[in-house]
């Protein structure tokens, strides 16, 4: 048995205590949270006990420990799990800085303990499908791919200033897909920004609608564009052409049926939250996590991915800032 502690208990340590129910060999031993109600509520799902975030890191009943906490707490979260010899999954971002990513690399090598990054949508049945299919050579070489991300609409400016920008905070996982898909690393990236959603996160200093070219030393080129509103539902789609054809991953949509009468064909709208639409992808990440810890077998993606998308999404917000491209 597998006894997993969970560093956060917002909505998104809720979505891993519901994923690792469904594991066999697993379970919620500890939870903490900053705010004690949060911590009371899934600690009376899971049966799992209260501890403040030092005790559960140095707990002997718990093995790994999933932080799903804000972003500036991961640092010193890492390093201590990583000093108790604990199992560590960690949301997205890392950390805000890829130099302080380093330092965590350091720490987790130095004391020789797993490490996952949790990009769930590489864990995405749809998605990896498309990825094992392009692996296979199905369509031969990739030569362009194309990635679209769209949130139905954009969360709260209190949250923008906070967040790092679009390109840490959202064209992150893409950027991540990116790689996941390309088989080598981009060496070149382009960006451009806008405002066009929101007036005030323009103000903030971000901006809600965004492009990234990336270019890798053989040439291929990767397509990103991300926007914070979606009047369809949450836009996911992936296409990639190759010497040989093309693999495209359409949108999930929230049923299969479809209406045809005069006025012509209309089809569902798209998933209209992440939770929803990635649930899957929770399950298989949380799923991969529990089998390579108790199996010892490699974790993938590691804290190197999350250290190379950092980089990418750095590369990126100083590109449209300069009006440059970046090499990396």
């Amino acid at each position: 048995m597998l006894n997993i502690g969970l560093l956060g208990c917002g909505r998104i340590g809720v979505v891993h205590a519901g994923s690792i129910a469904r594991i066999e060999g697993a379970r919620v031993a500890a939870v903490s949270d900053a705010v004690p109600a949060a911590a009371d509520a899934l600690a009376a799902k899971t049966g799992a006990q209260v501890l403040d975030s030092a005790a559960l890191i140095a707990s002997p009943e718990v093995d790994a420990v999933v932080i799903g906490t804000p972003t500036d707490t991961h640092y010193d979260l890492i390093h201590a799990a990583a000093k108790a010899g604990k199992a560590i999954f960690c949301e997205k971002p890392i950390d805000m800085s890829a130099d302080r990513i380093r330092d965590c690399i350091e720490a987790v090598e130095a004391a020789g303990v797993p490490f996952m990054t949790a990009f769930n949508r590489r864990f995405d049945p749809n998605f990896a499908h498309l990825q094992a299919c392009l692996a296979a050579g199905d369509i031969g070489d990739a030569e362009i791919i194309t990635i679209l991300s769209r949130d139905p609409s954009p969360p709260p400016v209190s949250y923008i200033t906070s967040s790092g920008g679009i390109f840490r905070d959202m064209m992150i996982h893409d950027l991540d897909m990116a790689r996941f898909l390309l088989g080598e690393e981009p060496t070149t990236v382009f960006a451009v920004g806008s405002a066009l959603v929101d007036p005030e996160i323009g103000v903030a200093g971000d901006a809600d609608t965004a492009a990234v070219t990336l270019t890798t030393v053989s040439g291929r080129i990767c397509q990103i564009s991300n926007s914070r509103r979606a009047t369809y539902g949450y836009d996911q789609r992936i296409e990639v052409h190759g010497s040989g054809g093309m693999l495209r991953a359409a949108n999930v949509q929230e049923h299969t049926i479809e209406t045809a009468n005069a006025r012509g064909f209309a089809t569902a709208p798209a998933k209209h939250f992440f939770l929803e639409r990635y649930e899957a992808a929770y399950l298989a990440e949380m799923q991969h996590f529990v089998t390579a810890v108790r199996d010892g077998t490699v974790l993938a993606p590691g804290i190197t991915d999350g250290l190379r998308a950092q980089m990418l999404a750095d590369a990126a917000s100083q590109s449209w800032e300069t009006g440059q491209p970046v090499k990396l």
